[in-house]
């Protein structure tokens, strides 16, 4: 049987995506699943490839996979070379403005325009909120006059931000770190103005009906990646140190960030 692939959440730009299309031929070639990687891209709704049937590896954030009613199957978490923590299979959202705009600190945007993805995306949105609640209370009221959205992606999100659509915007720490490693020029559009606290990374996710074997098999290669002969130029291009397996109680965390902000009466970043 064939399976398919797709990085929708980390091709964030061509020089990505070819790189994640050559890690998953390594990946179908080592562990010996027959693996077509499809195009997924935005505008097609990231759920509809989640519920396929012969889905073996496409990554899914942990908010909406914690909010599901049928969860896929966990397979394997990226290890960001770049993790705020070291070695962890972590992320972050970095808060972001533009380089030539006066903003040098989030408490700066304050009254302007913020941008968020989706409502169902943890760096985009939901952690975006836990780290706003605290001046949310402060205030009592609004931090900003207008909260523009769904914009989707990041890419969408930087785009934004150069149309002057937004003031600040959420970046997933990792996808940014990508965009910087294959963008020359991007780190002199940009300022990053504040950083979340961390949490575990999107990973990549298996169809519920997918055979144990298959995602067996997927699980241990991917847990080889970090030290697998010749894949160090690979490792470099997507600025990843590994794979780790995934601890879905670690993803608890989302849940309560949304139940605090909900209680706070901080429904949506605003």
């Amino acid at each position: 049987m064939r399976f398919v692939a797709n990085a929708r959440m980390y091709s964030v730009n061509p020089a990505a995506t070819a790189a994640w299309k050559e890690l998953f031929g390594w990946l179908a070639h080592e562990a010996g699943v027959e693996l077509d990687v499809i195009a997924h891209a935005f505008p097609l709704p990231l759920s509809d490839l989640w519920s396929r049937d012969d889905l073996a590896c496409a990554f899914m954030c942990g908010y909406p996979f914690m909010l599901a009613a049928r969860r896929p199957l966990p397979v394997m978490a990226p290890v960001p070379a770049g993790a705020p923590v070291r070695g962890r299979a972590v992320y972050a959202t970095r808060l972001v403005a533009r380089a030539d705009s006066s903003f040098d600190t989030i408490e700066d945007t304050f009254g302007g325009r913020i941008g968020y993805t989706v409502a169902d995306s943890h760096s985009g949105y939901n952690a975006l909120r836990h780290h706003l609640l605290p001046y949310y209370r402060q205030r009592g009221a609004r931090l900003y006059r207008e909260s523009v959205g769904p914009l989707t992606t990041p890419r969408r999100v930087l785009d934004a931000l150069q149309a002057g659509d937004i003031d600040v915007g959420p970046l997933d720490s990792y996808a940014l770190d990508l965009m910087l490693r294959h963008e020359a020029d991007l780190g002199s559009k940009i300022r990053i103005i504040a950083t979340t606290d961390p949490a575990p990374v999107p990973f990549l996710v298996a169809a519920m009906g997918c055979p144990n074997v298959v995602v067996d098999r997927l699980r241990t290669t991917l847990g080889a990646f970090a030290e697998a002969p010749g894949c160090a130029d690979l490792r470099d291009r997507l600025c990843l140190g590994g794979f780790a397996p995934v601890e879905t109680n670690d993803y608890q965390l989302m849940l309560r960030w949304d139940a605090e902000a909900r209680a706070g009466g901080y429904a949506e970043p605003a």
